[in-house]
């Protein structure tokens, strides 16, 4: 391929971004930046910018750009893409190259020109931009070219975002905030309330990993955890189980169930009986957690199962549909 075509696709997600060229992962890092507030300097980015998360001193911020998929931090999120872009290619003033990016189903024109103009001011040449649902069951490879329905939910760390899709287009989808995040924040909370101990988002983050499930398991697992205790102050250690995370899972897991519930019931007959047939396809990192296709299943009466590549089909998806822009003109978000 010559060095002036090429095309990658891009999947800036609240948690990781992902930056995809063929079938071909180029980078997959955390979506975090370490700045220096005062000259809006980036230190450090990537993974190494997520082990200094609640870490570092005054005059350093460590950051999250990206707030439920849309933008939070403009320049930031620039600087981000811009660093990923020359890291992948080596960007240069004549051979820059064109990207896919992907953005979460319903996000405002001004949500949308933003994401656009990011993309442009990193260094691309061409900047596209895909619906997250559609770029996933493009890196999945539903049969979306064809009249018969497809679903697909995406579970993000700051969106979960269910779809029907047909033609090539989205019938019907909805987003909600009930990603990774908002999983960790019931942790969090459920931590605070049972046991009167406060612990911080990465450690949330590494219970939900390690024990955390959607439904209870036969082999219950447990995992020991510092946090500060709510009337002291001071440091102390608990022990938690699988069982307290399914609990505290609860509240967003419903809402993701509502969610698609309120997609099917928008969804034509005809399409709700081929989704009925071949599943409903789960991707994104939530989707990694155990039980959640026996959870779904149950929860919607359709059949859910987990896609090969969960954590990397929206960007890979991305990176093929910038080689079908034709065929996906009418798909595009427009800006």
């Amino acid at each position: 391929m010559p060095v002036f075509s090429r095309e990658f696709g891009v999947d800036l997600g609240t948690l990781n971004a992902v930056v995809a060229e063929g079938n071909q992962i180029l980078i997959q890092v955390p979506s975090v930046v370490a700045i220096i507030p005062e000259e809006r300097k980036m230190v450090e980015w990537g993974q190494a910018a997520k082990d200094m998360m609640g870490r570092v001193p005054d005059n350093i911020q460590v950051l999250r750009p990206l707030q439920n998929g849309v933008i939070a931090d403009y320049e930031v999120t620039e600087a981000l893409l811009r660093v990923m872009l020359e890291r992948v290619s080596g960007m240069t003033l004549f051979f820059r190259p064109r990207i896919m990016l992907t953005v979460p189903y319903g996000i405002t024109s001004v949500e949308t020109r933003a994401v656009h103009e990011a993309g442009l001011g990193a260094g691309s040449r061409e900047v596209y931009l895909i619906q997250a649902p559609l770029a996933a069951a493009l890196g999945v490879d539903l049969p979306i070219s064809t009249p018969t329905g497809n679903m697909i939910i995406c579970l993000g760390g700051g969106t979960a975002q269910a779809g029907v899709l047909a033609m090539n287009n989205i019938v019907t989808a909805e987003t909600s905030r009930a990603g990774g995040l908002r999983m960790d924040e019931a942790i969090i909370s459920y931590v605070r309330k049972k046991f009167g101990v406060i612990i911080g988002q990465p450690t949330a983050e590494q219970v939900k990993l390690r024990i955390g499930a959607a439904v209870p398991q036969e082999q219950v697992q447990s995992v020991e955890v510092q946090g500060q205790d709510q009337v002291t102050g001071l440091p102390r250690p608990i022990s938690l189980t699988t069982d307290d995370v399914v609990d505290a899972l609860q509240e967003p897991l419903a809402e993701v169930v509502n969610t698609a519930r309120r997609v099917l019931e928008k969804t034509p007959p005809e399409l709700i009986s081929d989704i009925i047939d071949r599943g409903v396809a789960l991707c994104g990192g939530g989707a990694l957690m155990r039980g959640i296709d026996k959870y779904l299943t149950k929860a919607l009466g359709i059949p859910a199962y987990l896609v090969d590549n969960p954590n990397t089909c929206t960007a890979e998806g991305a990176a093929r549909a910038i080689g079908m822009r034709e065929a996906l003109r009418r798909s595009l978000v427009m800006v």
